[in-house]
């Protein structure tokens, strides 16, 4: 069994008196971490808001009625509850009338759970993301150098956990996944008649890995126009399948100001949207492979070490440029990922003189573990 570091966050707030929102991506983990955590208890209830009679449940549901179905347990686990009509009210209601439960809902995309519980469970939850295993999860499961002899396989195949503990079985269950049901979400309530257009998008967005993009230019691509193409990004990003990443700027008037990366929160998936598992060693793509796999392991390690950080990268007018910018506790860091360590690298003297005190630091796979652990 892979360890999975939420399990421990999310166990200390067991019986806190609030609810525990777990919101990732389909296949992710979610389910099989919270049977892990109750594993042998009696004292829990699974409610699957996949399920048809589950919603109806809770169509008209009240605290009387829910009590009769809960009985004397302790835990009431509803996964994915962004299914639920309204979840945010019911959930309110379970945490208010029921004090004695504790309650975990999980989700698997955030634009609909999170904006439906915001507001009425302010104060009244904890909210959690899980992202496909972690490099820092892996070092824990067989140690440093097995997992850094591994990363080549990574950078291909990525991380989710049916490919992580199936090897050999990686491309079909990739396939899977991209062909539809990790968008199953985005299909289902934003009734995209053609998903084809979608499809388009996601390629095109994974040929320009560590690229800026422009919406009009990608449109252009996939036939679209650029405001579909934004909110089509932005369900895609509320969904856990890719993230963005804005350019930095505060000082010099050559600063890109409303620039934009696109990342996937996974190697894997990248790879089979444009139909590409082969090796690592031949990628004429692999500073793209790398770029993408060391960014989203820092988001992986920010959001589970509860690091206050903020990030992105910077680029001038002039083609100067650095691959990715953290600010926290008043420090700049800047960072150059590199697969090859030994590739010629100049530090931008702008950035330097406008930003005196920065850290500058060239992470590869020689150093990763400074980075990600």
């Amino acid at each position: 069994m892979i360890p999975r570091l939420l399990e421990k966050t999310i166990k200390d707030k067991l019986n806190k008196g609030k609810a525990i929102l777990l919101m990732g991506a389909r296949q992710v983990g979610k389910t099989t971490l919270i049977k892990d955590l109750f594993k042998g208890s009696d004292e829990i209830i699974w409610l699957n808001g996949d399920e048809f009679d589950v919603q109806n449940l809770f169509e008209n549901i009240s605290s009387t009625r829910l009590k009769y179905i809960f009985g004397n347990k302790k835990y009431v686990v509803i996964d994915e509850a962004q299914q639920i009509k309204d979840i945010g009210s019911k959930l309110k209601l379970i945490t208010d009338e029921l004090p004695e439960i504790q309650l975990i809902a999980t989700g698997s995309s955030s634009f609909d759970l999170a904006n439906q519980v915001n507001e009425p469970l302010t104060g009244r939850k904890w909210e959690y993301k899980m992202y496909p295993v972690s490099f820092a999860e892996m070092v824990m499961h067989h140690g440093l150098l097995e997992e850094k002899r591994l990363i080549p396989h990574r950078l291909v195949y990525g991380y989710y956990p049916d490919v992580v503990n199936n090897p050999g079985d990686e491309k079909e269950i990739l396939k899977q996944l991209s062909d539809s049901y990790l968008y199953k979400d985005i299909l289902m309530w934003e009734h995209i008649k053609k998903p084809d257009k979608l499809l388009k998008l996601l390629q095109a967005i994974a040929f320009q890995i560590g690229n800026q993009v422009s919406y009009s230019e990608l449109g252009q691509i996939c036939g679209i126009d650029s405001k579909t193409v934004e909110k089509y990004i932005v369900l895609l990003e509320q969904c856990f399948v890719i993230f963005r990443l804005g350019s930095f700027s505060r000082n010099l008037r050559n600063e890109l100001k409303s620039s934009r990366k696109i990342y996937f929160y996974d190697n894997g998936i990248r790879n089979a949207i444009i139909a590409d598992f082969s090796l690592a060693e031949n990628r004429h793509d692999i500073g793209a492979l790398w770029e993408n796999y060391i960014i989203s392991e820092r988001h992986k390690k920010i959001d589970y070490d509860l690091l206050w950080r903020h990030s992105w990268f910077w680029r001038t007018s002039d083609q100067k440029e650095i691959d990715y910018i953290e600010e926290g506790d008043g420090q700049i860091l800047a960072y150059e990922f590199k697969w090859n360590p030994s590739a010629t690298l100049k530090i931008p003297r702008q950035f330097l003189v406008n930003y005196p005190g920065s850290r500058f630091s060239v992470i590869s796979p020689g150093n990763m573990e400074d980075f990600l652990l």
